[in-house]
């Protein structure tokens, strides 16, 4: 009895909750990652408001909801983390009810997302995209001539190349599973290994270039890019296209190139989800069906340079975007893509340690 009141109490006070915000939400996505005018649309068609934060690493996310009341009703975890993160029971199943548009998802897209979430029953594709490098080209040509072609790893890896970038500027993604798997890849070994040889091999090598690296962030190389302050980074796709254009709105005498190394890059996918303690998860539902419809879809990756799971949004995407196989690769280039499950306790201990390493430079 004792435990039926608690629960009586407990769904009176969600309820109480829901009406509390029914007219509003709370959304935690990645910086720089959304067209200008989206959450105003979704205000004008819905009447719900948007309480929109940012971040930028995965960590800062998983720190948030493993912690729980994190008070978000949107999160946007990539498929790895969240799978873990689905594990620990953070995330509501959705109700595909309140997802009409479900119907426009590309059905191939979704199901090697399945992969991270067993029928896609906790989330939806955002945007996808790779792990690769973007690069200055003034700054290539000047340090290893006009016809040099960045597409390899070996520039940030191969220790007399990237001392050659160490003045200008290299920054690396604050985060081991977009530095450890290439650094493996590039090396000859299985870059989802979860062997401490191979960890530690790979580890090695990074540390051999480690004195040219300038600072670890998963954010600020896109302003840097753009702006000429760093000339190579390890990057996002779509961020380092996005600092591509806002280099070409200046008057630099440079432009920012982004390549996938045709070793291979990691493959990810962003994935809209609910928390499972979410203030107001119609609200939420309402969101992500939004965000699936074709016209909103397509206005994000037009903005944000990064690739949808939307097939109907396809015919809406500017030519351009398209067209451009360093946001919609080439078959090609998808033969070398690996994608990374979450590592158990025992990698996921030597993986930190030696990113503590690297980080630290000891």
């Amino acid at each position: 009895m004792r435990n039926r009141f608690i629960l009586a109490v407990c769904a009176a006070m969600a309820a109480q909750a829901g009406a509390a915000t029914a007219d509003s939400i709370n959304v935690f996505n990645w910086s720089d990652y959304i067209a200008p005018d989206t959450i105003e649309k979704f205000t004008a068609e819905t009447g719900i408001s948007v309480n929109y934060d940012v971040f930028d690493s995965n960590e800062t996310l998983e720190a948030r909801m493993l912690a729980g009341s994190s008070g978000f009703d949107v999160v946007v975890p990539t498929s790895d983390y969240m799978q873990r993160q689905i594990m620990a029971g953070v995330y509501q199943p959705l109700n595909r009810d309140l997802l009409p548009n479900l119907g426009n998802m590309d059905t191939d897209l979704m199901e090697l997302a399945a992969a991270f979430d067993p029928g896609n029953e906790h989330s939806v594709i955002y945007l996808w995209g790779t792990t690769g490098i973007g690069y200055n080209t003034q700054a290539v040509a000047e340090r290893l001539g006009e016809d040099y072609v960045v597409d390899s790893w070996s520039i940030l890896f191969d220790p007399e190349k990237a001392a050659l970038f160490q003045d200008c500027g290299i920054a690396w993604l604050d985060t081991e599973k977009e530095l450890i798997p290439p650094a493996m890849r590039y090396l000859g070994l299985e870059p989802t290994s979860t062997s401490e040889e191979d960890f530690n091999t790979a580890a090695d090598m990074l540390m051999q270039v480690r004195p040219t690296v300038r600072y670890f962030h998963s954010s600020q190389y896109i302003s840097d890019l753009a702006n000429g302050e760093i000339c190579l980074a390890v990057g996002w796709s779509g961020d380092v296209l996005q600092a591509a254009e806002r280099a070409s709105e200046t008057d630099q005498e440079f432009e920012v190139g982004y390549a996938i190394p045709d070793e291979g890059a990691h493959l990810w996918f962003d994935m809209l989800t609910i928390p499972v303690d979410a203030p107001n998860p119609e609200g939420a539902h309402a969101f992500i069906n939004f965000i699936m419809d074709a016209q909103i879809a397509a206005d994000i990756t037009n903005y944000v340079m990064f690739p949808n799971a939307n097939s109907a949004s396809t015919p809406l995407i500017d030519e351009d975007v398209l067209n451009d196989p360093t946001v919609y690769p080439s078959d090609a280039a998808r033969a070398g893509f690996w994608t990374l499950q979450p590592y158990d306790n025992r990698t996921e201990r030597v993986s930190t340690r030696l990113w503590t390493r690297l980080r630290t430079g000891q």
